[in-house]
């Protein structure tokens, strides 16, 4: 039996989205889109240009919910299958867009670089915990008109697991869409194929910009994934309530499930989120809140109630530093994530809100992802019953280790982790260097990225990548693409 977590019944949740339907119909949503206004109107929404405004009906959000897919699939960059969205399985990935990243040597919180993010590149290729990239880092070395195709670029180009990636602005979206196409080799190619999962995000309260919502369509219209990160802030620009805040991020997610739906039925998608509690005493917006956490799962059952895949940014601490808060937060987060069936799970490796990226996390957190893992894969009996045959063999022998039922089971029935978490007894531990937890995670970044192979990507491929990329750069006023130190 799989272990589950639930937070809402059947009535609360239903109650949570009538009152989001509600709101869609009778307050409406703010859109600064020409063009998705005009969307809206085609399909019968009452729309006022003027205050750049749609009002939902019921009707047009049933419509959309019914053409929508319940689940979807997600490819590497040598197309073989890595995600099966929706069927019932678990996904981590790291979190997104850290603007800072931890310097494993002096501690200090800086600005990444290119290198920073080819490290990171190679280090989540070999993390066996992680289905996915995610363009953790933006690499201060680029201008910022170019941050986020270069970093698609550099995880296409070092790695081979599909990428959880966005856009900040409505251009970047043609050359990240040619970098997806130079690797699948035509539009075909990449609807039957995705490689990405694009974030994009309305703007607390009930409002999308003119560049998220045209993400949306650009996403719709070429098979792109979408994940809908709604952000309410429960408190400050959402109902200091989880419900009320619930209620929020239901209506706004329903308005860009309409925007996508309406792009193009059936274009693959995720009820996602970002959510907060607003921490009053600091001004800050706590990912690691245990409260943060419960509208994390309570939104992906209103998700699943509806059959749609979810997705969260969970997992993940508000620590400065890899330390006892950095794992209680990730792991509560983690634990929770799974046991809720959480899709597609962003978060590990980050720090301080969201806005720091730790390599050395990274490898501590793939460990929390595995252990959970194996927690959802819950217990049943492995030739168990009858159990006297074994318990006589236990009394004869004394122990099991080699026994034909320890060795047939052993390995599927325990998780064993990797060197970064310590099981030594203490003699060994002091014999072995008495290393800290901060000290091993650094050891296994290193290893992992020494152990790093090139991606098997053709090199026509890669040549491709790098033309598009430096085209780009051009566009923008760079001579030459920093170097990757590889």
């Amino acid at each position: 039996m799989r272990p589950t977590f639930r937070l809402l019944d059947d009535t609360l949740i239903r109650r949570i989205l009538a009152e989001a339907r509600d709101l869609l119909e009778n307050l409406g949503v703010e859109i600064h889109n020409p063009g998705v206004l005009d969307l809206f109107a085609g399909h019968g929404a009452r729309v006022d240009r003027a205050s750049s405004r749609a009002w939902l009906g019921g009707d047009l959000i049933d419509r959309v919910l019914a053409s929508a897919r319940r689940t979807f699939r997600l490819f590497d960059v040598l197309g073989c299958e890595t995600h099966h969205l929706g069927a019932g399985e678990v996904y981590f990935t790291p979190g997104s867009a850290a603007i800072h990243v931890l310097d494993p040597d002096t501690g200090a919180i800086r600005p990444p670089a290119t290198a920073d993010y080819v490290r990171y590149a190679k280090l989540v290729q070999g993390l066996p915990h992680l289905a996915s990239q995610s363009t953790a880092l933006v690499p201060a070395d680029v201008p910022s008109r170019i941050s986020d195709s270069y970093r698609l670029f550099l995880s296409l180009l070092y790695g081979e697991k599909p990428v959880v990636t966005g856009a900040f602005t409505i251009e970047a979206f043609g050359i990240m869409k040619d970098l997806q196409l130079a690797v699948r080799g035509g539009e075909r190619e990449l609807r039957e194929k995705p490689l990405t999962i694009f974030s994009c995000c309305p703007t607390a309260p009930l409002k999308w910009s003119d560049v998220t919502s045209q993400n949306v369509v650009d996403c719709a219209q070429w098979g792109v994934p979408v994940e809908f990160i709604s952000m309410p802030l429960s408190g400050f620009i959402a109902p200091v309530t989880l419900t009320g805040s619930l209620v929020q991020h239901a209506a706004e997610t329903l308005s860009g499930v309409a925007i996508s739906q309406l792009t193009r039925p059936g274009a693959p998608m995720l009820w996602g989120g970002s959510p907060a509690i607003f921490d009053i005493r600091y001004e800050t917006t706590p990912m690691g809140a245990i409260e943060t956490m419960m509208m994390d799962c309570a939104y992906s059952e209103i998700g699943h109630a509806l059959g749609l895949p979810t997705q969260a940014y969970i997992a993940l601490s508000d620590a400065k530093a890899l330390d006892a808060q950095a794992g209680l937060e990730t792991g509560i987060g983690a634990a929770l994530a799974a046991l809720s069936g959480i899709d597609s799970v962003s978060g590990p490796g980050m720090l301080d809100f969201e806005s720091c990226l730790s390599l050395e996390k990274l490898v501590v957190d793939d460990e929390i992802c595995g252990m959970t893992q194996r927690l959802v894969r819950g217990i049943e009996p492995r030739e168990d019953f009858p159990a006297r045959p074994l318990f006589e063999e236990l009394l004869r022998e004394k122990h099991l280790l080699i026994a034909k039922h320890t060795r047939r089971h052993l390995k599927e029935e325990i998780a064993f982790p990797g060197p970064v978490i310590d099981r030594a007894n203490s003699a060994r531990w002091a014999e072995e260097g008495s290393l800290t937890l901060g000290e091993r995670a650094r050891r296994e970044v290193a290893r992992r990225i020494e152990a790093w192979r090139p991606s098997r990507l053709g090199d026509d491929v890669k040549r491709e990548l790098v033309r598009l990329m430096e085209a780009e750069a051009r566009r923008h006023g760079m001579d030459a693409l920093p170097g990757r130190g590889a």
